[in-house]
């Protein structure tokens, strides 16, 4: 008797075992991505909004500028590749724009916290609120039109996908590395509180509007960025000569951001919040860059384009003098873009650490983010 009561309890579990593990081996088939964020993941809201990215950002891929900070692809492309999706149109550029397979609510400058040192008028919570306009518009068009026009079937996001949706964070560098320019690392570390308050108002409005699967990358290692590294040369440095003040600041970030995944995780139902550690892969390509096939982790491509306050292929005109950033030969070669945003070379292999869901928690590749088993 005993014994059969053991070799049921092994039945079941098998049972729930290999249900369990074929739930995680089906892909979820995202049918859209809505994308939020600053210049690590804009295709070209700055640029709508506000002034064109010049070449040579974007030409080794585009052919032309394309909106991203970088000399292509950025990680939100790779991501959209790896769904089979096309690349998101920014929403604040409307020519030509498709939103069937999602959005981009991400703006070069933006921070977490709404403040006006931020580099960009469109926050965190901006961005959520053109997402729930535009999903407000989308609804309303179906309705008035059945959604049977051309446009409704072949440039309108459905209705139906926006709870099946993967919508993907890439923010809050742009909140440190500007406190860190008139902060002391204690009294950053006092302001993570309020900017993660901030952050975690606007992932409830998202889930309240329907959004079930997030995909939330920590921030980087911003004290290693070379823009940072020549602002402030007289800080101490790591061993791998990165700014550790800030960087230590960066891994706080990350350490409360995890913690509050976890609590929403276990506080909204039917939802799964993945937290990514960017962090991790970021500072692993630095540290690693010559044995990876890169130059110095602090050189950067586009020429000229920190230093004198000039982004990359823009010109100024210092004392009358022309002076114009340019892009060198190789950006394969080179982890940084332009001092503060990486060459497409370094989003692929970061990228390609997010898709396998190694560096992800649950760890689950980005095709499978759907799954509600919580672990």
């Amino acid at each position: 008797m005993a014994t059969s009561k053991i070799t049921f309890a092994i039945i079941v579990l098998l049972f729930g075992l290999t249900k369990k593990l074929s739930a995680v081996s089906i892909s979820c088939n995202f049918p859209a991505v809505y994308n939020f964020g600053d210049s690590n993941s804009d295709t070209g809201a700055i640029s709508a909004a506000i002034g064109e990215v010049p070449p040579p950002n974007g030409v080794a891929l585009f052919g032309r500028s394309a909106g991203r900070h970088s000399d292509g692809r950025l990680i939100i492309d790779f991501i959209t590749e790896n769904l089979t999706l096309p690349y998101l149109t920014p929403y604040l550029d409307s020519v030509g724009a498709n939103y069937r397979h999602g959005a981009n609510f991400a703006t070069g400058g933006s921070c977490i916290r709404p403040t006006v040192a931020c580099f960009s008028p469109f926050h965190l919570g901006t961005q959520v609120s053109q997402f729930i306009h535009f999903k407000t518009r989308t609804l309303s068009l179906y309705n008035q039109t059945n959604g049977k026009t051309p446009f409704c079937k072949g440039v309108l996001a459905r209705p139906k996908d926006f709870s099946k949706a993967l919508y993907t964070f890439d923010i809050g560098q742009n909140d440190l590395a500007i406190g860190f320019q008139n902060m002391t690392e204690e009294q950053l570390k006092a302001t993570i509180p309020l900017i993660l308050e901030n952050f975690t108002i606007a992932l409830k409005l998202l889930y309240k509007e329907g959004a079930r699967f997030f995909s939330i990358h920590n921030t980087g290692p911003t004290g290693c960025l070379p823009y940072i590294l020549k602002s402030f040369p007289a800080t101490p440095r790591d061993l791998y000569g990165c700014l550790k003040p800030l960087n230590n600041v960066a891994i706080e970030f990350n350490k409360q951001l995890k913690k509050k995944i976890s609590e929403l995780n276990k506080e909204l139902a039917s939802s799964l919040f993945t937290y990514v550690d960017v962090y991790l892969a970021k500072y692993n390509l630095i540290t690693k860059a010559k044995s990876l096939g890169f130059v110095d982790s602090f050189d950067y491509c586009c020429v000229g384009a920190i230093g004198r306050g000039m982004g990359c292929g823009k010109t100024i005109f210092p004392n009358g003098t022309e002076l114009y950033s340019s892009s060198c030969k190789n950006p394969k070669n080179f982890i940084s873009w332009d001092g503060i945003h990486y060459s497409e070379t370094a989003n692929m292999q970061v990228a390609n650490r997010i898709l396998d869901g190694l560096i992800s928690d649950p760890p689950l590749p980005t095709q499978k983010a759907c799954k509600l088993t919580k672990y």
